[in-house]
């Protein structure tokens, strides 16, 4: 395994990022623990997760299930870098009460509590707001999170699917009360939805953040698909199944999966060693269901794409340029 700062801090990180969000709907708490196993013993050691991942009725399943993990072996939790996240609604029994979601100081703290008791920790490495909240100040939120670092209970905070001009506001509202500050931004980013390059990621580079995209392969959008869907393996689902709807797109997809055939090349780890060359990138999240997904993903670390596979890359799927060129001269 390979291993980077996060961002501007000293943390030390693996360049595979353990995404949870499928442990508990669509693998059950043996195969997840398994999972974690397998992804520890070969160097993964940042895991993410979220307080809504196991959703509706069962949300909160996810940080359990990984709380049982750590319970099972004390040594565990060192090795690990923990992120988790805030803000979807989370009162019980599927009610939706207020003051039960987004980022206010009394919702923050109500949050951190039940997530640390659901993790089965003392404290989370890397507590991160889940989505921009435009009816709480930051002087707010980083009043209960100054708090929260003081007592011990998280170590640095994060941003996810935050636009530019958000970090900026957030982490100048945080140097203001002299603090640190976001110091990582989950955003989806990958070859097919490479926005986030206009404004998103040039912010995060120029604050220090790490940048940690989520749906690296888009759904399964760049996993493949289309020799799958031919081969009667698996079918298009969700966001890839959306896009492919779209003709264009197809086209482009099917010159994707071309190009690496080409090149003897598996698209799924094609997609996640082209985010590794990306700049500002710590890590892509990778969601297996599977330990065979795992490995998978283990094989895009040790991938070396030559300049000539990146520059046709760039050709079947061209990103915006930088702002404000992309949409001005």
């Amino acid at each position: 395994m390979k291993y980077t700062q996060l961002g501007r801090t000293g943390l030390k990180v693996s360049r595979i990022v353990l995404g949870t969000m499928n442990f508990g709907p669509q693998t059950d708490e043996a195969g997840s623990h398994a999972i974690m196993n397998a992804a520890l013993d070969a160097g993964i050691n940042f895991f993410d997760t979220a307080n809504v991942y196991g959703w509706g009725e069962n949300k909160g399943r996810t940080e359990r299930i990984i709380g049982s993990w750590f319970g099972r072996n004390s040594g565990r939790r060192d090795k690990v870098v923990l992120a988790t996240k805030v803000y979807g609604n989370m009162a019980p029994d599927g009610n939706v009460w207020p003051n039960h979601d987004r980022l206010s100081a009394v919702n923050i703290r109500r949050a951190v509590e039940a997530s640390l008791q659901r993790l089965n920790t003392d404290y989370i490495d890397l507590y991160q707001f889940h989505h921009v909240d435009r009816r709480t100040p930051f002087e707010e939120i980083w009043q209960a999170i100054d708090v929260l670092v003081q007592q011990g209970k998280i170590l640095y905070a994060g941003s996810s699917n935050f636009p530019g001009y958000k970090i900026a506001q957030a982490n100048e509202t945080a140097a203001r009360r002299g603090m640190l500050g976001l110091v990582s931004e989950q955003c989806l980013y990958n070859l097919a939805e490479r926005r986030a390059e206009m404004e998103v990621i040039p912010a995060a580079q120029e604050y220090g953040l790490g940048v940690i995209p989520w749906s690296p392969l888009h759904g399964g959008l760049l996993g493949g698909v289309l020799k799958k869907e031919a081969e009667g393996v698996r079918r298009a689902q969700g966001r890839s199944a959306d896009a492919l709807a779209d003709t264009s797109v197809r086209r482009q997809v099917q010159a994707y999966e071309d190009l690496l055939a080409k090149h003897g090349l598996a698209p799924g780890e094609v997609a996640l060693a082209w985010l590794l060359t990306r700049p500002g990138v710590t890590g892509p999240i990778v969601g297996p269901r599977t330990a065979e997904q795992l490995d998978s993903a283990l094989r895009a670390v040790e991938l070396e794409l030559p300049d000539e596979v990146l520059t046709e890359l760039d050709a079947v799927f061209p990103g915006p340029g930088p702002s404000p060129e992309a949409f001005a001269w």
